[in-house]
């Protein structure tokens, strides 16, 4: 082999060595990086999962107050529904009781404005009549007050004709006192001036009365 051809295999084994020295490198540069990447990935799924623990935990150790405040929140409106349902309740009743008292009294305006016509026809009939035009006048008059009881009847309202009676202060308006002597003990109602009138439990108008007094001992003598 000449001089040359032993230069030439040299320098062609010198670049080989040099190649696979290089490609050692840049393997070695590359597994390199292939950790460093590793790592990185490595770190951030690290992170990730302590970031996921850290928010699970917080949300477990939040999850009593939320449910507390859930608690109170579903309280107050239960309270409330109570409430309302109570308020309507009395609404109800308050309405049913008027519209009743309503249905109940529903003729004492007419009946009060008519009371002074029945007074009317009362002293009418207490008249004394001596012809027989009065007389047959007073019939009508008095057909015409037996339709007014007859009416007032039908709706409750009765008359409060007290003599002899307890005097009522409820019932009664006492216009005077007077001795009822032996026939009248002291506050019995011993002449009625003016009937009174009731429309079932409610006054229209007292009886005004006259009233016993009581006897002294005195006067007794």
């Amino acid at each position: 082999m000449s001089e040359h051809e032993a230069h030439k295999q040299h320098e062609e084994k010198v670049e080989n060595i040099d190649s696979t020295q290089q490609e050692t490198k840049d393997n070695q540069s590359q597994d390199t990086e292939s950790r460093m990447a590793e790592e990185d990935l490595t770190q951030e799924i690290e992170a990730q999962a302590t970031e996921s623990v850290d928010s699970q935990m917080e949300a477990t150790e939040k999850e009593p107050d939320l449910i507390e405040q859930l608690q109170a929140k579903n309280e107050e409106l239960e309270d409330r529904t109570l409430r309302l349902q109570a308020e309507i309740n009395n609404i109800q009743k308050r309405n049913a009781r008027e519209r009743s008292l309503a249905a109940k009294y529903r003729s004492q305006n007419l009946a009060s404005n008519l009371l002074e016509v029945l007074d009317n026809l009362e002293r009418a009939l207490a008249t004394e009549t001596t012809s027989e035009d009065a007389q047959a006048l007073k019939q009508g008059v008095e057909m015409v007050h037996k339709q007014f009881i007859a009416a007032f009847n039908q709706e409750k309202i009765t008359v409060v004709d007290p003599l002899g009676q307890e005097f009522d202060p409820n019932l009664h308006q006492a216009i005077s006192v007077m001795p009822g002597g032996d026939q009248y003990p002291a506050n019995t109602v011993m002449q009625v001036l003016q009937k009174g009138y009731q429309l079932d439990d409610r006054i229209l108008r007292p009886a005004m009365v006259i009233v016993a007094e009581e006897t002294s001992n005195a006067e007794d003598k």
